[in-house]
């Protein structure tokens, strides 16, 4: 017996780009057994020049400072994780059609200090400042 659908009005409230990353973290929870670097490096070379330079650099250094981490996609985002679990990873401009890219790390990393501390960066350029400075959040992350 099939069941009726209910009359009840679909939710409207999430963003175009908000019902997009679902669609993508269902896909990528689909295909949880393919290799997730294959998946970041294919996500990384659809973004546009600069946030794709910024992804490719960050998917570098990330996987230099720490190379216990496993890059996979996480709501269509190249992410690391520790353990199964995504401890940091990249949201370029264009996904929310934000001003910036995004650095972000989950509440598994290990960044505490203090009471208060940042988890997100926004990332305009990677200067060899800026690249030794996001090593050692990853490194500190990954502890």
């Amino acid at each position: 017996m099939k069941k009726k659908r209910s009359s009840a009005k679909r939710y409207e409230g999430f963003t175009a780009g908000e019902r997009a990353a679902m669609k993508d973290r269902v896909q990528e929870m689909k295909v949880a057994a393919a290799d997730g670097e294959t998946a970041v490096l294919a996500k990384i070379s659809e973004m546009q020049e600069r946030d794709r330079t910024m992804a490719e650099r960050l998917h570098a250094l990330i996987k230099d400072s720490a190379p216990g981490l496993t890059p996979r996609l996480w709501y269509g985002m190249p992410a690391y994780a520790k353990n199964g679990k995504v401890l940091c990873f990249f949201q370029s401009a264009q996904k929310f059609k934000t001003r910036y890219p995004v650095l972000g790390f989950s509440d598994v990393a290990k960044l505490d200090e203090g009471n208060v501390w940042p988890t997100y960066f926004a990332v305009m350029k990677l200067t060899s400042a800026d690249e030794a400075r996001i090593a050692a959040l990853v490194k500190k992350a990954a502890s």
